[in-house]
């Protein structure tokens, strides 16, 4: 299963064009109807979607490798920890190494690519949920990356973020979700669109 992922997204590479962003994260993100979100809201760039079933912070550098690497994106949208909550619970300094290093390869990689780390949703207000999230902003502080706080359902009106998207476009002005935007809309649109129907 997990292969057959990965043979995916290694075909997709070979017809996608390079440096746009790309969203990494665990199967709870592969149904992110991309396609649908760039339209709706006028995003201009390039887009691609790489979640895989069961992504952890111990098994990131390898599939980055395998299914981001040959896109080389100027920016990543990382999602990782959900499949990362039971080693979490018994030893957090091995979740943060290991993240540490998914960081410190992807600067490797590309020096230039911006990084952006996604908190796991925690509409239920779980505890472990609550204190990985902290270690996440501390990981993303201490390593000069991006963070992206979609924890708690926010007031977030789609439509608005639609008519002002629009708005801006037809006035002239620099396309709002250029990927070289500060990226909190990009991340609410892309990991909130569907909190309405989320328990």
């Amino acid at each position: 299963m997990l292969q057959d992922e990965i043979n995916i997204h290694k075909s997709l590479n070979k017809i996608a064009e390079s440096n746009g962003i790309v969203i990494f994260g665990g199967g709870e993100d592969k149904d992110i109807p991309i396609g649908e979100l760039r339209q709706a809201f006028a995003i201009e760039s390039k887009l691609y979607n790489r979640s895989i079933t069961g992504l952890s912070a111990e098994n990131a550098v390898e599939l980055f490798d395998e299914c981001v690497a040959p896109l080389a994106p100027d920016t990543i949208l990382l999602h990782v920890g959900v499949a990362d909550l039971g080693v979490f619970r018994q030893l957090p300094s091995a979740f943060d190494n290991a993240y540490r290093t998914l960081i410190s390869h992807i600067k490797a990689f590309n020096k230039n690519c911006r990084i952006a780390i996604v908190s796991l949703k925690n509409y239920n207000d779980d505890a472990v949920i609550e204190e990985l999230n902290k270690h996440l902003k501390y990981i993303a502080d201490s390593e000069q990356c991006e963070f992206g706080d979609i924890a708690k359902k926010k007031v977030w009106n789609p439509q608005q973020t639609k008519e002002l998207s629009s708005f801006l476009y037809s006035m002239g002005f620099a396309r709002p979700l250029n990927s070289r935007h500060p990226l909190y809309d990009l991340i609410k649109i892309v990991f909130c669109f569907d909190a309405d129907s989320e328990k």
